[in-house]
């Protein structure tokens, strides 16, 4: 246990040593860290998976300050997989945790695995967190969160909802191992990005591995933010991104989902901060 505690503590430093010296991108919703992966391929499954933990646990600990980058580029923006590891066309989701939490979805996806966003009806499943009461934000009334996929509906056709192959299969829409509750900016704004990357890579008949993991800070029934990461097997699309689950204006009670009007919470390189000094 002693040894397991100082492991963990030397990956945490490395990588907040990272975020001290990290170098801003072209864009302004990038941040970038220092933290690279361990040599896993030299070490035993066990590890590999405490290796996986303890990454996701240093992205539990970090806060988003307003005003700063939305979106932090973890190991230069390279996964930490390899194309070589792709399976047949399937999603492996990982089961529901004791408190009832999605935990995390892994793609193996193709051209044929690509849908519209025409097919879809209304979502049933209530994930952890949510609370979606409207606001009023510079007139507008505002939904804060949305239920968001670990992997985009779109990107999830002909496989049933246990991830297999199944001809015909509309994509994964109202599934509880593939939802959680998601700002709607996280969602709609900074996760579409990374999507969209996908997309185009299928596109182009490039099959592609894509790894979703929502991080949730100890016992809290809202995620702070979701770790996405992906390659193409050519190798022209990849990404290794942790992306705050936050909205601009509002500010969340992450341990129940609720949240409530701040008008000191803003987001940077977003375009509703042109509006915060018309006031609420």
């Amino acid at each position: 246990m002693k040894h397991k505690n100082s492991t963990a503590f030397l990956i945490a430093l490395i990588f907040v040593s990272g975020l001290l010296n990290f170098s801003q991108y072209h864009s302004n919703r990038f941040v970038s860290t220092g933290i690279k992966k361990t040599n896993v391929n030299t070490i035993q499954e066990s590890k590999k998976q405490d290796a996986k933990y303890n990454q996701a646990n240093v992205l539990s600990t970090l806060d988003y300050k307003s005003g700063s980058a939305p979106v932090v580029k973890l190991n230069d923006d390279k996964p930490f997989f390899t194309i070589k590891d792709f399976d047949t066309c399937r999603i492996h989701y990982e089961k529901l945790d004791n408190q009832n939490r999605v935990k995390g979805a892994t793609a193996y996806l193709s051209k044929n695995n690509l849908g519209t966003s025409k097919s879809r009806h209304y979502q049933h499943w209530i994930p952890t967190g949510w609370h979606n009461n409207p606001k009023q934000i510079h007139g507008n009334r505002v939904y804060p969160v949305n239920r968001g996929h670990l992997i985009a509906y779109t990107l999830s056709f002909n496989l049933d909802k246990q991830g297999n192959y199944d001809p015909g299969e509309m994509g994964s829409e109202d599934n509880p191992y593939n939802l959680f509750t998601q700002t709607a900016f996280s969602n709609q704004t900074l996760m579409q990005e990374t999507e969209n990357m996908v997309r185009q890579s299928l596109e182009t008949n490039h099959k592609v591995i894509y790894k979703v993991k929502p991080i949730f800070r100890n016992d809290e029934l809202m995620a702070r933010g979701v770790w996405v990461q992906a390659a193409s097997t050519d190798n022209s699309m990849h990404f290794n991104r942790y992306i705050f689950n936050i909205e601009p204006y509002i500010s969340f009670n992450y341990s129940t989902g609720q949240s409530h009007i701040d008008s000191g919470m803003f987001i940077k390189n977003n375009s509703d901060n042109d509006e915060k000094e018309k006031g609420l």
